[in-house]
């Protein structure tokens, strides 16, 4: 190859480099021990108790891309890192119910796989901008009952280097509004041991619920 060609492609490669690396997407991570992060899940029985699940070990992968305005990831809770209600009976209750007693709790994990996140405009400076997503949900690995996704809704909001922390962080709010835990078989319905208490605790423990996360994720290097 001649010294000229191979100056032409030199320079198309340089002319090229700054718009491959605009279009790649970003890598964010959500540290599950940072103590600033949050999940509750709130199940609000018509007749019966106000529930409310919560845990601040919450663990993501996520990518944003600019180019596109969209952006994916997993984020991961472990099911002994939640407490409901505060109370120990209550929450013992949950992880069998959970794992429907046919494993472990501490071998057991809420998932979420977010997917299709579509956000309204670019990320701004301190200034929440909405977004939409599909998620798939799995308990102690379970999947739910029926193909169809979870719908999602939230914001995001970006901090420059500095203004939180030593690197860019996005904080995000993620909504999901009717959650079915019976769906996705965290129910005594399908708990040994516990068939004969369904019909007592049907109007006490309500099967659909509201999950908010809010999260803190770091640019990573």
């Amino acid at each position: 190859m001649s010294t000229t060609a191979v100056r032409i492609l030199t320079g198309i490669a340089l002319a090229l480099t700054p718009a491959l690396r605009a279009s790649a997407a970003d890598r964010y991570s959500v540290d599950p021990q940072a103590g600033n992060n949050s999940f509750s899940a709130v199940f609000d029985a018509p007749l019966g108790e106000r529930i409310n699940a919560i845990s601040s070990a919450v663990g993501c992968e996520l990518t944003y891309d600019a180019a596109t305005q969209t952006a994916g990831g997993h984020c991961s809770v472990p099911l002994t890192s939640i407490k409901v209600d505060g109370d120990d009976t209550k929450t013992d209750h949950f992880q069998q119910w959970a794992t429907n007693k046919k494993s472990e709790p501490d071998k057991c994990s809420f998932e979420v796989t977010l997917s299709q996140v579509k956000l309204a405009g670019p990320l701004k400076a301190k200034e929440g901008v909405p977004f939409t997503a599909t998620g798939a949900f799995k308990i102690c690995g379970r999947s739910k009952d029926t193909a169809a996704p979870e719908t999602i809704t939230g914001s995001a909001m970006l901090f420059p280097k500095g203004s939180y922390g030593s690197a860019q962080t996005l904080r995000l709010r993620v909504k999901l509004v009717g959650f079915d835990r019976e769906s996705y078989g965290i129910s005594p319905k399908a708990t040994a041991g516990w068939f004969a208490r369904v019909e007592q605790l049907g109007p006490v423990v309500g099967a659909k619920g509201d999950i908010d996360l809010s999260l803190f994720a770091r640019l990573e290097p």
